[in-house]
């Protein structure tokens, strides 16, 4: 039976990135995503140019008609949007113990525009980091949740929020290469992959998304995390310009 994925997270219009980026790379990886949609979006492939956000009470009714039904084997968390989504979102998680839970903490989207008011880091990493297996924020996230600069800074800090596992990737580095970096209390493990020419829209839901599927399946974290970031690497190599502005990763894998 193929695994079910409970998908939090924001809709974005273009099908470049959020909810239906979630929804693709899950299947691709043989799991069904189910959604609870946290926020509409106004954006494209250019920048977010606003959102509105989904009340917490019918989050709350469609969490529980969910949780009636099916059983889950992962969580992937996205765009969360308020302090009360991600306060919603906790007392969620705590109904499904032991399911692994992966946090994308999306405070902006890669093309450039805020997702979240500026009370939302705070509260994730009092709320969500403890709750999570792994973590996935880029360099401007973590040094944004951290308050502090530079990957090897970063790392030891939202680790000890309560994350077992913090993976950092280098994808807005000025580098030859995309080095990752998970942060763990067994220490430091890095990866590199060559970078890709162009930018990319929902390259980090991709990832989240992929780490999600591969761990409902029953891989271990590790295994889940080298063959999440190969299947990133795949869609990237095969991305099209969909409109405008960046690239959308192929999720077909």
């Amino acid at each position: 039976m193929k695994p079910n994925v409970l998908v939090i997270a924001g809709h974005d219009p273009s099908g470049g990135a959020g909810i239906q980026a979630d929804i693709e790379v899950i299947h691709s990886l043989g799991g069904l995503a189910a959604t609870l949609i946290t926020g509409l979006t106004v954006q494209n492939t250019q920048n977010v140019r606003g959102f509105e956000l989904v009340s917490v009470d019918l989050l709350e009714r469609q969490a529980a008609c969910l949780l009636e039904d099916m059983t889950f084997s992962a969580v992937k968390i996205g765009m969360t949007g308020s302090p009360a989504i991600v306060r919603f979102i906790a007392r969620l998680l705590d109904q499904l113990p032991g399911v692994p839970v992966v946090l994308d903490p999306v405070l902006a989207a890669e093309a450039g525009g805020s997702l979240g008011d500026k009370s939302v880091p705070e509260v994730l990493l009092s709320e969500l980091f403890p709750r999570a297996i792994l973590a996935t924020p880029n360099l401007p996230e973590a040094e944004g949740l951290a308050k502090a600069s530079g990957v090897q800074n970063c790392g030891p800090i939202l680790v000890s929020h309560g994350c077992a596992n913090v993976l950092i990737t280098g994808t807005h580095d000025d580098t030859d290469a995309v080095h990752n970096h998970l942060f763990s209390a067994s220490g430091v493990r890095d990866w590199s992959w060559p970078r890709l020419p162009g930018s990319f829209h929902g390259s980090g839901c991709t990832l989240a998304a992929a780490c999600a599927a591969l761990l409902a399946r029953g891989l271990p974290l590790e295994q889940a995390l080298t063959d999440a970031q190969d299947y990133v690497h795949r869609t990237l190599q095969k991305a099209w310009p969909a409109g405008r502005g960046q690239l959308v990763p192929d999720r077909r894998g």
